[in-house]
């Protein structure tokens, strides 16, 4: 896309990835404007996202361009917070990046730049590489993902981070952050046992999961949240060669022989799809839960992705 002289509102986290892409962006004759998006934070639990805005002005303003905030908080706790805690509730195993992608990243914040008067949005996010994160990208809608700009997304972190210190942006020396997308320092475990409570190991573990135990490693094989219980083995007993899948997301026909990735920075398994199932020519190398997502790719093209029901 050219985007000399486009109107384009940049997605500003406070991190590196985010401000490079505003930079390149800029160079390129861009018209940016930076937005950074204030979510859901649980009460009572430190976060992170007053230093992150600050980070985020910092930068739009070492770049002389309109910082904005977009208040996202309602977004965030229906289909980030209370989708992951009903997914837990129900035994499964849920990818809240992939929504807060969908609902809120790519959702509500290609809206809101729309309604500003926007020819399209950019994010910070990887598309190929390393950190490649096009595993999160699945359940964008495809009108939404095509039109939206990813400056570094071809780009290796190193290559980043040295552009980050050649523009001699403020965040250069600035660490990746580990968090969730909703969740900033707040670990995932953390905030599960302050919500659902410590005391059922069925509802805080999930199935593959490897667990701490003597003479190790062991993985979770079965769990039962009415009782309470979780089973566990030295094998993941990987056995199946079918998984189901529901919500199916293309963004081209997944025809012909494909790859399945099941998590991120996971193995990714030859195979094809028939209708809402993905046929390996192997077994699974691991246990797949019921909510974790299946992601198809051909080659380096991202195909779509869907949601394991059995």
């Amino acid at each position: 896309m050219n985007v000399h002289g486009k109107k384009i509102y940049v997605g500003l986290s406070g991190g590196v990835d985010s401000a490079v892409s505003a930079t390149l962006l800029q160079q390129a004759g861009a018209e940016v404007t930076g937005v950074f998006i204030k979510g859901w934070y649980p009460p009572g639990m430190p976060c992170t996202w007053a230093a992150e805005r600050r980070d985020a002005m910092l930068v739009a303003a070492r770049l002389h361009i309109p910082f904005e905030t977009l208040d996202a908080r309602a977004e965030y706790k229906k289909w980030v917070i209370d989708y992951l805690l009903a997914e837990y509730r129900a035994a499964r195993t849920p990818n809240p990046d992939v929504m807060c992608n969908r609902e809120v990243k790519f959702g509500a914040f290609y809206r809101y730049a729309m309604a500003a008067g926007a020819d399209t949005i950019a994010t910070g996010h990887y598309r190929s590489g390393e950190k490649d994160q096009s595993y999160f990208l699945w359940a964008v809608p495809k009108d939404i993902l095509h039109a939206t700009v990813f400056p570094v997304g071809q780009y290796e972190k190193e290559k980043v981070r040295m552009l980050a210190k050649q523009f001699n942006l403020p965040v250069s020396e600035k660490r990746d952050s580990q968090g969730i997308c909703f969740l900033g320092s707040v670990s995932v475990k953390e905030f599960l046992e302050k919500e659902l409570g410590s005391d059922n190991p069925a509802l805080l573990h999930t199935l593959g999961q490897r667990v701490s135990r003597p003479d190790g490693p062991w993985y979770v094989v079965d769990k039962n949240v009415e009782k309470k219980e979780i089973v566990v083995s030295k094998t993941r007993i990987p056995s199946v060669q079918k998984i189901i899948f529901s919500e199916a997301n293309w963004f081209t026909e997944p025809t012909g022989e494909l790859e399945a990735q099941y998590r991120y920075r996971g193995p990714r398994v030859p195979g094809h799809v028939e209708e809402n199932s993905f046929i390996s020519k192997t077994s699974f190398p691991e246990i797949l839960a019921p909510g974790q997502s299946i992601v198809f790719y051909r080659g380096d093209e991202l195909v779509g992705g869907g949601i394991i029901t059995q």
